[in-house]
């Protein structure tokens, strides 16, 4: 059962380092900023519709640039599964590692944080309240340390079964068969 959770972790660094690299690429043409704009991209029944910068770029992302939907898709399925593989990680783990639990918790914070900041779900809502620039910085503060948690984790769980080059190797293929797989 050991040897199954420190996959589970192995497969959750790969996925963490997915949503990292997307989330760079994403980060470049994002706004973060409640400021009211009117739409300027190259969807015209939305032309000079009012909304706030934070959106506006996210929808710019989706049609104007070029890999930006497929950088989205990929960002929030490996987001989707940081969030399903830590809470396979604490079951595991039976809930007894401190890592597990402040992964899981941070890896919800994040996603949470990372549709504030996009301004659109949670516009309507009491937490839609919270400045897009809040919710932006909580959210890249959560993902950095929940990279923190579970390198730390790897690190420790390495010293009583060390990694084989075989065992990386394997965590990296199922890592990417389940991304792309959903």
């Amino acid at each position: 059962m050991e040897r199954m959770r420190q996959l589970v972790g192995e497969m959750l660094i790969y996925c963490f380092v997915v949503a990292l690299a997307s989330g760079a690429f994403l980060a470049y043409f994002y706004v973060p900023s409640g400021r009211m704009v009117p739409y300027g991209g190259s969807y015209e029944p939305l032309r000079n519709i009012p909304m706030s910068a934070a959106y506006d770029s996210v929808l710019k992302i989706s049609l104007d640039v070029r890999g930006g939907v497929f950088m989205r898709q990929l960002h929030h399925q490996s987001s989707v599964l940081l969030v399903v593989g830590t809470v396979v990680w604490a079951l595991l783990g039976r809930f007894r590692y401190a890592f597990a639990l402040a992964g899981l918790g941070l890896s919800l914070l994040g996603a949470l944080a990372g549709y504030g900041s996009a301004d659109d779900l949670l516009a309507d809502t009491v937490l839609g309240r919270i400045p897009v620039l809040l919710w932006y910085g909580l959210h890249l503060l959560a993902a950095l340390a929940l990279g923190v948690a579970l390198v730390a984790s790897s690190r420790r769980e390495a010293v009583s079964q060390p990694r084989t080059p075989a065992f990386m190797a394997l965590s990296l293929c199922l890592a990417v068969l389940v991304i792309f797989w959903l």
